[in-house]
């Protein structure tokens, strides 16, 4: 934890536009990268962030996928009313409203809660507490004010669990669901919101909202899903014309495609992002074969031509929940962060009498690397117990070319 005495600066402060409010107006932001205090911090999150993660994780929302299961399996179990609304609020200033001695009183109720013997990995409760201060934009600031906001909302997640409701916050934003009227939520919002004058909240109560990235709409008791375009993006993408490889061009549209899949619950919707997805596309210089070639692919590879075709209902829907329940890259990494020992696992290199060789996956002459790399290697230097491994820099979803995704795939291969 020691600071680099070559990049070692004084914090200081500078101010961003929150454009995208109705009302203009600045974020102070204290720039403390290169501080003295900063590894200090950045201990003090990685030690408390990945407990935090573990305790919350059925509060939490990682993203809008998470909210939409949720609310797969709420109308699966008959609470999806046509009287039910959907509830969000915005914590105002999370990280700057919150009292300095309010914070560490719940730091130090947290880690007695959640130590073994006044200590979490052999560091004493009383030392972390003196530890703890951070100015906002440091990594411990989040993590704090999520601890804070935890004991604040006890009252509420107790309430929602009592009824059968849905809570769940992302950082500020929270989302509910009930089938209280208007007024008495509201009540009950008001009573939690007495509790702590530091917090104050905007509340919005409807039966089609958007939260996130995701519109979210209870049509007479039935679930509906899009995406949400916020007003102030803007249709910029990687242009073709950059200086990328290919294959980071047709992840583009695998990616949005898979988004768009997860997000809208119906193949009309999803038609009609599909479309919109194509036309940001061409604007950004994307060839319109380029374009066909890999939309293809996509619904090839998912065995859905018939949702591209026909608009398939059925089909979509195939595709919809399969896609829909497949873990995201960051619900992956934060399983990894949450459990510690998946981190420990992952660093150990339990092959240490084996030579992988790596190279960078190219469209072009490299796609048959691999078969001419065996051939010569066969030829010339190959014996009974060879050594030799193939490997790809990149994960398997970037290693995409003409041919189908399984044959881009480099495995594992003893000789």
């Amino acid at each position: 934890m020691y600071p680099n005495l070559k990049t070692l600066e004084l914090a200081h402060i500078y101010f961003n536009l929150k454009v995208h409010k109705p009302e203009m107006s600045v974020q102070p932001i204290l720039a403390s990268i290169n501080a003295p205090a900063r590894q200090i911090s950045s201990f003090l999150d990685q030690l408390l962030t990945p407990i935090y993660n573990y305790v919350t994780k059925d509060i939490t929302f990682i993203n809008s996928i998470y909210l939409i299961r949720k609310l797969n399996e709420y109308q699966q179990q008959d609470y999806l009313t046509s009287t039910t609304f959907y509830v969000i609020f915005d914590v105002t200033d999370l990280y700057t409203m919150i009292p300095r001695d309010g914070a560490i009183a719940a730091l130090t109720r947290f880690c007695e809660k959640y130590s073994t013997n006044r200590k979490i990995a052999n560091l004493n409760i009383d030392t972390i507490i003196r530890l703890a201060r951070g100015a906002m934009g440091s990594p411990f600031t989040m993590v704090l004010a999520n601890i804070y906001m935890l004991e604040w909302e006890q009252k509420l997640i107790a309430h929602q669990n009592g009824h059968h409701e849905i809570y769940g916050r992302y950082i500020d934003d929270v989302f509910m669901t009930t089938n209280l009227s208007k007024d008495e939520i509201l009540q009950q919002l008001n009573e939690t919101m007495k509790t702590d004058h530091n917090i104050k909240i905007t509340i919005t109560i409807k039966q089609s909202l958007e939260y996130l990235d995701a519109t979210i709409e209870n049509n007479n008791g039935n679930l509906k899903t899009t995406i949400y375009h916020k007003s102030a993006w803007e249709p910029y993408i990687l242009p073709y014309e950059s200086d990328h490889p290919r294959h980071i061009h047709a992840n583009i549209i695998y990616t949005m495609l898979v988004r768009a899949a997860r997000l809208c619950s119906t193949v009309e919707d999803f038609d009609m992002e599909r479309l919109s997805t194509e036309m940001i596309l061409l604007l950004n210089g994307y060839p319109p074969k380029f374009l066909q070639q890999h939309m293809k692919n996509f619904f090839i590879q998912h065995d859905a031509m018939s949702v591209w075709t026909e608009l398939n209902s059925e089909a979509y829907q195939q595709l919809h929940n399969a896609l829909l329940y497949k873990p995201t890259r960051r619900e992956l990494k934060s399983k990894v962060q949450t459990n510690g020992h998946l981190i420990q696992n992952r660093n150990n290199y339990e092959h240490k009498d084996q030579i992988y060789l790596h190279y960078t996956f190219e469209n072009g002459p490299l796609v048959d690397f691999k078969k001419e790399y065996r051939q010569i290697w066969e030829k010339n230097y190959v014996y009974p117990g060879s050594l030799l491994f193939y490997a790809c820099n990149h994960p398997p979803k970037t290693c995409i070319h003409n041919s189908t995704q399984q044959d881009t795939y480099i495995t594992v291969k003893s000789n």
